[in-house]
């Protein structure tokens, strides 16, 4: 659904009347076009004795005081823990269902909304971000009672001109002055689904690892190569041969060329060749080890990095 771009039905009844009655000057002064003041619904909201609120006219306002996620016993500032303070910045209380009074015309009182208002950066000393926004875990798991800045609105750009850095781990101790133990991953997760998260793959040893896996089958199609070199010799000499006998019931003596070709195929294929299909599956033992297990040099996933 489209919101009208001009919507003002959920006004109180008294402020619509004042709209309806005014003449016609007024009422093109008040439409907000080139940004004069403009009528709009927007709901009280239920503020603390501990927060400072920086209110505008449009429904969008600066909260400063403790953490606070939802009504006034939410979050650490509703437990009176210390060392919570907070900055809530939103736009949109009450998002697309904004309005002002309800079915009876009585003033609408509205807590802060992670779900439905429409545009929030929310800094908090100490707060459980993930589970304020329902996040879902990922590897990089839930922060509780730390620190944490959130952004949620419909669209998020971050615009660097020179560069965009996600760094993790950057100190050895948190915000509450407890060691980081944790290795710092980062998730990249899409639609708030982390059941298919997998780690993200380092280009440059996946590279390598894939030219190391081409190298020892081409090693491999050589080892074939050679052996069918010398079972086509072979069956050559085996199909030319020919047995000479003039004593009915005597056997032939063996021949002499195909014997000689039988011993050399055999000195060629089980000495040498052999010898190469041992070496060339030691190889790709040793690719597997150090490519594609979690603790070889060259595994080809990042250990931190994650997206679905």
């Amino acid at each position: 659904m489209i919101k009208k771009a001009y919507d003002i039905k959920n006004l109180n009844p008294s402020a619509l009347e004042r709209i309806e009655n005014q003449s016609v000057g007024i009422k093109n002064s008040s439409t907000g076009i080139g940004g004069n003041k403009l009528a709009e619904p927007i709901p009280k909201f239920i503020s603390t004795n501990s927060e400072k609120v920086i209110d505008g006219e449009n429904n969008a306002a600066i909260v400063l005081g403790r953490d606070r996620t939802s009504d006034r016993l939410s979050g650490y500032g509703g437990k009176g823990h210390t060392q919570c303070g907070s900055i809530d910045i939103v736009c949109g209380r009450m998002g697309s269902n904004v309005t002002e009074v309800d079915s009876s015309g009585n003033p609408i009182y509205v807590d802060p909304n992670f779900k439905i208002d429409a545009a929030r950066i929310y800094i908090s000393q100490k707060t459980d971000v993930d589970n304020s926004f329902e996040l879902a875990s990922g590897r990089v798991g839930n922060s509780t009672a730390r620190s944490a800045i959130a952004l949620k609105a419909d669209g998020i750009r971050i615009i660097g001109r020179e560069g965009i850095k996600l760094i993790t781990r950057t100190d050895k101790r948190n915000s509450q002055g407890g060691k980081v133990t944790a290795a710092g991953s980062i998730d990249l997760i899409a639609n708030n689904d982390d059941e298919d998260l997998q780690p993200i793959p380092k280009g440059d040893n996946l590279v390598e690892c894939l030219k190391r896996v081409l190298f020892h089958i081409n090693k491999l199609n050589g080892i074939v190569h050679n052996i069918c070199v010398i079972q086509d010799r072979f069956n050559r000499a085996l199909t030319d041969h020919v047995h000479i006998t003039t004593l009915p019931g005597v056997p032939t003596t063996p021949s002499e060329s195909l014997l000689a070709e039988g011993l050399l195929a055999q000195i060629r294929i089980l000495q040498p060749l052999q010898a190469d299909l041992k070496i060339n599956k030691t190889n790709l033992e040793l690719l597997e080890k150090n490519s594609l297990s979690l603790a070889g040099s060259k595994y080809i996933n990042s250990r931190y990095n994650n997206t679905n």
